[in-house]
């Protein structure tokens, strides 16, 4: 059909083709400003229509950058009010254990020092004599001898009794300061332990003077965050972002450990549930030791969160403290029982393989090998299977880390989605208002023997009517001025230059 349209005016194609050049570009010449319209009214309708769809994506990246500023200082202010109220009890501990008594202990402490401070002083006093026993010596010395020996007797009688006397005395008084000094000996230990009672209290004030600057750092970043600050905004972010990736490593690293779980059960349940039943393309065995892996993982969520460590689930943590202390027993017993029943199985396992190699052996014709230290990876997969569900109980503290987070996370990549989004349609909506210029002027392109025609010929007419219009007016070119010019031969205005013909 096309070669019946082809040779419909000539015999020869090329001919003929030139026939619908002509005719083609007459056809595109004669709808050219409807072509333009077109063209031009259909960019602008696609650059403008972009244009209101880049706006509207950034309206919505604005309110996503507001709500995930808002979502991410909640989440700061929360973890801060826990932290400043995790301090304030700390301080109040400090306060009741070992401030509680302390006036008490300060006035004892004192009183006890004083005392011993004023024992030890008396102590290192020299022992003086009696001083009424050394007037009665001098007195005693001082009287007269007479030749009467009576007297004389007398006289030694007394001098002697003095003296004993003061021997005597002066015998206890060393005793009692003997006594004083063994005293002060045994009271030495006791002073020690005061200075270190002291020394304690110096340390617990000093203790509590750390925690309030700790505090007034965390108030502070506290007000920050409550005033909505670029700088506690970015803080929160990195922070944010740091807990994801550690917490999603923690996260891996846990379902390691569950691969390793399920493998040392997976083998004894098929032997206990039977491994001939299916559900779908699951063996039940390997379903019933998922569940009891998925088991000894939410009762360690409910143990975490019974114990306050934890706060994936409100209702838990709005219950009464006694129900949440019998919800963590509980959850304890429930988790202690699952991993004896894990032990049992991981040993269970451990039979099942000598078994099988046992029998592959007496298959093969050889004598079973009886191995020495065959103990030692038994009591290994004991051990493993009762320890490994306590180490997955614990997978609640970063599975909660990795959700908080992972909710800035979601948010930083739609906010940067958006802006790609935006910006693609921002240039597709630019590319569709250049393209449309392009293709009107790939239009004249086609067209440009006409225009140019068009363009001589109304070059030539303008110019005609000026040159007419010179003449009447006295202008003309064969009118000159007084130099000896051409009046109108001067430059050609802005409309001889755009109907000039090498200049479309």
């Amino acid at each position: 059909m096309f070669t019946d349209i082809l040779y419909i005016w000539s015999d020869s194609p090329a001919l003929s083709l030139a026939i619908w050049m002509i005719i083609a570009i007459m056809l595109l010449y004669m709808g050219r400003p409807h072509a333009h319209q077109l063209l031009r009214t259909t960019g602008r309708a696609l650059h403008r229509a972009l244009r209101m769809g880049a706006a509207s994506i950034r309206q919505l990246e604005n309110r996503l950058e507001q709500r995930n500023r808002e979502v991410l200082l909640a989440q700061g202010r929360e973890s801060a009010e826990r932290s400043i109220e995790r301090e304030f009890q700390r301080v109040n501990a400090i306060v009741e254990r070992d401030l509680g008594q302390y006036p008490a202990l300060h006035r004892k402490l004192a009183e006890t020092l004083e005392k011993i401070e004023q024992d030890y002083r008396d102590s290192t006093d020299n022992a003086p004599l009696p001083p009424a026993w050394a007037e009665v010596m001098d007195t005693v010395q001082n009287l007269p001898t007479s030749g009467d020996p009576a007297v004389n007797k007398v006289l030694d009688n007394i001098r002697q009794v003095i003296e004993n006397s003061h021997q005597q005395t002066l015998k206890a008084y060393q005793k009692n300061l003997n006594e004083r000094h063994r005293i002060l000996g045994r009271m030495q230990p006791q002073w020690r332990a005061l200075g270190s009672t002291m020394d304690k209290v110096h340390q617990t004030i000093t203790g509590l003077d750390e925690r309030a600057r700790t505090i007034d750092r965390q108030m502070d970043s506290y007000e920050s965050m409550r005033r909505g600050d670029d700088r506690a905004v970015g803080t929160l972010t990195s922070s944010s972002l740091t807990q994801f990736f550690i917490s999603g490593l923690v996260l891996v690293i846990a379902a390691f450990g569950g691969l390793i779980n399920f493998q040392l059960i997976a083998l004894p349940m098929s032997e206990m549930v039977g491994g001939d039943a299916y559900v779908g393309t699951l063996p039940m065995s390997d379903i019933a030791a998922l569940v009891i892996i998925m088991v000894e993982i939410s009762m360690g969520l409910f143990l975490l969160e019974s114990l306050g460590i934890t706060r994936l689930f409100p209702v838990i943590g709005n219950l009464d403290d006694r129900v949440r202390k019998r919800m963590a027993i509980a959850a304890f017993t429930i988790l202690v029982i699952f991993a004896t029943i894990e032990s049992s199985l991981a040993y269970l396992r451990d039979l099942l393989v000598i078994d099988q190699q046992a029998l592959q052996q007496s298959l093969a014709g050889g004598a079973a090998i009886e191995s020495q230290f065959r103990w030692i990876p038994s009591i290994g997969q004991l051990a493993l299977g009762f320890i490994l569900p306590f180490a997955l109980a614990f997978v609640g503290i970063p599975l909660e880390s990795f959700i908080h987070s992972l909710r800035t996370v979601l948010g930083l990549l739609a906010l940067g989605l958006l802006r790609a989004v935006r910006v693609m349609v921002r240039m597709t909506g630019g590319m569709a208002d250049h393209v449309s210029k392009m293709l009107v002027n790939l239009y004249d392109l086609f067209i440009m023997a006409p225009l140019s025609i068009e363009r001589m010929v109304r070059y030539h007419r303008e110019t005609a009517v000026r040159q007419a219009g010179g003449e009447q007016d006295g202008t003309g070119p064969e009118a000159v001025d007084g130099e000896g010019r051409h009046r109108g031969a001067g430059k050609p205005g802005p409309a001889d230059a755009d109907l000039a013909p090498g200049r479309a």
